[in-house]
């Protein structure tokens, strides 16, 4: 348990293996913060009391004080860990219907396809996995009709591991160019489990004004061509 008084830390009573690996990163340490550090042994109780009166420190770590109740661990002054009640958890909260699903096999991945008709489009999705987390990330194919591994396409979202296990995930982009736009869901880092990922996607059209204004730099891209030729 960690403790902290006159602007020090101390650790009682330390693991066993926390001197080792103490004195590994003690080094990269200033003088000034190794000299907070205070690591207790067998004999914490007594160095603790030294300087914390036992009437301040609950009977649970050697001293007097305890609840109202004559609870030893003074629960109601001290937050301790545990089990977070279900009644917190979000995930069944937020449960909803998806459009579609998919198993991604250990060690493997999933490509998702979806076909981009003009710049300024929206491309949203939402997605929950199951039992564990997985890497997801955006591609735009540079060969039309070709499967395409995730390196020899360029990324426009960077792929990385979502907790979707526990809230489900959603974003979007705004695709700067028309194209196949690839979702991916990667697990090729897991060695053990299969993931079960629930996903919606959706395309927004850009709205008018934009759709014109792209139209317009469209126009203008080929009038220049024109000219130059």
């Amino acid at each position: 348990m960690p403790c902290a008084f006159n602007s020090s830390s101390v650790l009682m009573p330390a693991p066993r293996l926390f001197p080792v690996a103490y004195n590994l990163v003690k080094h990269f340490l200033s003088e000034d913060t190794r000299k907070k550090i205070v690591i207790l042994g067998a004999d914490w109780k007594e160095v603790l009391h030294k300087h914390i009166d036992p009437s301040e420190i609950p009977v649970e770590y050697g001293g007097t004080l305890t609840d109202p109740d004559g609870d030893p661990k003074c629960r109601s002054k001290l937050n301790y860990g545990g089990e977070v009640p279900k009644s917190y958890y979000v995930r069944d909260q937020l449960k909803q219907q998806y459009d579609h699903s998919v198993v991604v096999n250990r060690g493997s991945s999933q490509q998702v396809e979806y076909e981009i008709l003009a710049p300024g489009c929206v491309l949203r999705w939402q997605f929950m996995s199951d039992g564990a987390d997985i890497g997801f990330g955006v591609y735009l194919k540079t060969k039309a009709g070709q499967h395409q591994h995730a390196g020899e396409m360029r990324e426009v979202f960077a792929s990385q591991r979502y907790n979707a296990h526990m809230v489900p995930e959603d974003g979007s982009i705004t695709c700067a160019e028309a194209g196949i736009y690839v979702l991916r869901f990667d697990n090729t880092y897991s060695y053990l489990y299969a993931k079960k990922i629930s996903y919606s996607v959706e395309v927004l059209l850009p709205d008018k004004k934009q759709e014109e204004q792209f139209q317009e730099l469209e126009n203008k891209t080929e009038g220049l061509s024109l000219n130059s030729a």
